[in-house]
């Protein structure tokens, strides 16, 4: 990397910051570890990176990509605009440096050594640092060049959403038929599902319909990876999802770069939180960010996933079975993704400064179970306020007016057994009886599901004689 002869900094801090740059960017960051573990696995982090930075001290700082090529009108991250305008003014002129941000304890701008507050943007560059100011103006261009594209943001998560992993120890001796079912890491891995990566020594299942999935998203955003995995977890794993780097380029965030330790948060994201949709299996991983979640069915196709949410039923692999790409969890919420993008462009007008994602996700979810009222009977605790439990206010987020009496006009009763006297009153004026399952599933599918199939079974054995009426 060379510095242009007719840069407007011209300090010894400049000099310093040039070779500081020359030694850091030009050198091959990337690096392997023997073991890569999973998400919930605790090793030392190891650093890869497969991009550098190329700095023109004439006041503009671009990205430059080094080992991923990217069709000309793809949007890419906004780290990789330039870092125009005020940073050329600071440059040029005496105005004294703000500082918007460092390289290691460099200012970009002044090269002056400097500690600046801010965030750290490390799965850009090691030692990237911006000033909140700065982190907010870059966004301020990120949305400009996002609705200009007519995109938004999607964040995602890796393990349970878009894929499973398990160490290899912890296979089972019925999973054991795997082996021979996996594709070879070698060449176009994109025709695969089941991968092997015994240097890794694990074994990745994608989840049914995530290439469709990618392919149709990225069509309507610009999307990041963030997961608590390390970064070389992180990195494997966008390999196999993003082959030939279509769809993250370096958006790809580990647990290394977050800011609050066991919490996701976007502050570490380049975009507009009220552009910025989420797709993860955890709410509680972003305790600040609830709006912007869509939370998705978790994918439990290994044992080893069961055993860890304490799931007490078979895996898929243990089934010999998987979940329906026409009909699974990731194509019903590529029609959500659909829905919102629709709303948050509609009309065609260029002044889309007063929308929202976070209000029309909810108008989206409060479509599902609409014209529905639900009672409950014996689904919560005695000692339990109905209005205050939670599955009483998913009810209501998708649409549905809850209440705590029968009437001619309540179309649900939700139970947990045959023997209370809600029940005998749906069963005796023909309306649904099913158990709190129905409002789980359209809650994770984004769509009201058939009542029969979530019916009291013993209802169809026991009928309504005998019965225990409820105190």
């Amino acid at each position: 990397m060379s510095v242009a002869s007719d840069s407007p900094v011209h300090s010894s801090s400049s000099d310093d910051l040039a070779a500081f740059l020359e030694t850091e960017l030009d050198s091959d960051s990337d690096s392997s570890s023997e073991s890569f573990p999973i998400e919930q696995a605790h090793d030392a982090d190891a650093q890869v990176s497969n991009h550098s930075i190329a700095l023109a001290f004439d006041g503009t700082i671009m990205l430059k990509r080094q080992k991923l090529e990217y069709p000309e009108d793809e949007t890419e991250n906004v780290a990789s605009l330039a870092f125009s305008g005020e940073i050329s003014e600071a440059s040029s002129s005496k105005v004294p440096c703000e500082h918007p941000g460092t390289f290691g304890n460099m200012c970009f701008v002044c090269g002056q050594k400097v500690e600046v507050t801010g965030v750290s943007f490390g799965y850009i560059h090691k030692g990237f640092k911006l000033q909140q100011d700065e982190v907010t103006r870059l966004r301020d261009i990120d949305m400009k060049a996002l609705q200009s594209q007519r995109k938004l943001c999607l964040v995602l998560d890796l393990d349970h959403t878009l894929l499973n992993s398990t160490v290899l120890r912890d296979l089972k001796p019925e999973e054991e038929y795997l082996k021979s079912h996996t594709h070879s890491l070698q060449g176009d891995v994109s025709g695969g599902d089941i991968f092997m990566l015994e240097f890794m020594h694990m074994m990745t299942k994608l989840r049914p319909f995530v290439h469709s999935f990618l392919k149709e998203a990225s069509k309507m955003f610009v999307m990041y990876i963030y997961t608590m995995g390390d970064r070389p977890y992180a990195r494997q794993m966008a390999k196999l999802l993003d082959p030939k780097g279509e769809y993250f380029g370096e958006r790809i965030i580990s647990r290394d770069d977050g800011t609050v330790k066991h919490q996701k948060s976007l502050d570490v994201v380049l975009g507009q939180e009220k552009a910025v949709l989420i797709l993860d299996d955890t709410e509680n991983a972003w305790p600040g960010h609830k709006d912007n979640l869509i939370v998705i069915e978790r994918y439990h196709f290994f044992a080893s996933s069961c055993k860890q949410f304490d799931h007490r039923f078979q895996s898929l692999s243990q089934l010999k079975s998987d979940e329906s790409e026409p009909d699974g969890v990731l194509s019903a919420v590529l029609k959500v993704l659909k829905q919102t993008h629709s709303l948050f462009f509609q009309d065609g007008g260029e002044d889309l400064s007063s929308r929202d994602v976070r209000s029309l996700l909810k108008q989206v979810r409060k479509e599902i179970l609409k014209g529905c009222k639900i009672v409950f009977s014996r689904v919560f605790p005695t000692k339990c306020q109905a209005e205050d439990h939670p599955l009483w206010r998913v009810a209501e987020g998708l649409g549905a007016t809850c209440a705590t009496e029968v009437d001619a006009s309540v179309t649900h009763v939700v139970a947990m057994d045959v023997g209370t006297e809600k029940v005998r009153w749906a069963i005796r004026e023909k309306k649904f009886v099913v158990h709190r399952g129905w409002i789980d599933a359209a809650n994770y599918l984004w769509k009201k599901q058939p009542e029969e199939n979530f019916g009291l079974e013993q209802l169809k054995k026991q009928g309504t004689d005998d019965v225990t009426v409820e105190k």
